[in-house]
């Protein structure tokens, strides 16, 4: 007798007139606001100014929500988008590749690197994929609200029979085998930094990071459903979907990284323990 899990969640949380709060939004709200705090608490034991905090979200909410969005735009369904560019700005229907998420990721921290703290990139890149860490496994928990992304059939005493899509057996829970994953992730890269220090060693804890988001996320595909038509073509010539195919680059740069910053001298820094002074205050020297 195979044992299941019915599950027919609601995804809206409660509605105020024509604003609807969302389990998924609430999760991206959490995620970013735990962000925030972790990497608040970085920057004073390392002694970096407290006002590069609220810089350094806006750059990552402003290229996680772009790069998500256009990721799955010219992923996953761009002859659709392309017949219909308006569609391509309503994100709140939903359609987030958390491949583009990541390369929009990429690219905001370079620019803050280049035009806010100065430092190399390695420098802020070791500090966000920490929390990002975190709210990669939030979102997939949002997901599973939303009753997304999940996997095939399944007859283990764990399958969710997902009502609200009309599913009526039992599938593999995809969004809590990554959730679990990136929470584990999470937990091995705040125990790399606060415990071994591994932040001396420049792009190593970047490189854990790559290898523990994109190796998980590779393997569960197998066991996802399809998720855009198109790629049944593309699973038939390659024998892997096109987020898995997105996935291998990422899996060779963190061991790339990890090979890089283990090769090279471990560095030796200070930590203060607090917020650099800014230059106006009354803190520095006269």
């Amino acid at each position: 007798m195979i044992a299941e899990i019915i599950w027919n969640a609601d995804p809206v949380i409660f509605t105020l007139g024509p604003l609807s709060v969302r389990w998924y939004g609430l999760a991206f709200a959490i995620g970013f606001y735990a962000g925030y705090q972790i990497v608040a608490a970085m920057f004073k034991h390392e002694g970096a100014p407290e006002r590069w905090l609220g810089i350094l979200l806006a750059y990552l909410v402003i290229g996680t929500i772009v790069g998500a969005r256009l990721g799955h735009v010219f992923f996953y369904e761009w002859p659709y988008y392309s017949q219909h560019p308006g569609e391509i700005l309503k994100v709140w229907q939903g359609g987030l590749a958390s491949h583009g998420g990541t390369i929009g990721n990429i690219i905001a921290l370079l620019i803050f690197s280049w035009c806010v703290s100065k430092k190399p990139a390695s420098w802020v890149f070791d500090k966000i994929v920490i929390p990002i860490a975190l709210v990669g496994g939030l979102i997939r928990l949002g997901n599973l609200m939303n009753s997304e992304i999940y996997g095939g059939f399944t007859d283990l005493p764990w399958g969710f029979v997902f009502v609200r899509n009309g599913e009526t057996f039992p599938c593999h829970p995809t969004q809590i085998y990554e959730a679990l994953c990136y929470f584990c992730l999470f937990i091995l890269l705040m125990w790399m930094y606060w415990k071994r220090n591994a932040e001396e060693r420049p792009w190593l804890i970047t490189g854990v990071f790559f290898i523990g988001i994109f190796v998980p996320r590779f393997l569960i595909e197998y066991l996802k459903n399809v998720q855009v038509s198109s790629e049944y073509e593309m699973i038939a010539k390659y024998g892997m979907n096109l987020g898995q195919m997105l996935s291998i680059p990422f899996i060779l740069l963190g061991i790339g990284l990890v090979i890089y910053a283990m090769v090279r001298p471990r560095q030796h820094w200070t930590f203060p323990n607090r917020f650099a002074p800014e230059p106006d205050t009354p803190s520095r020297k006269q």
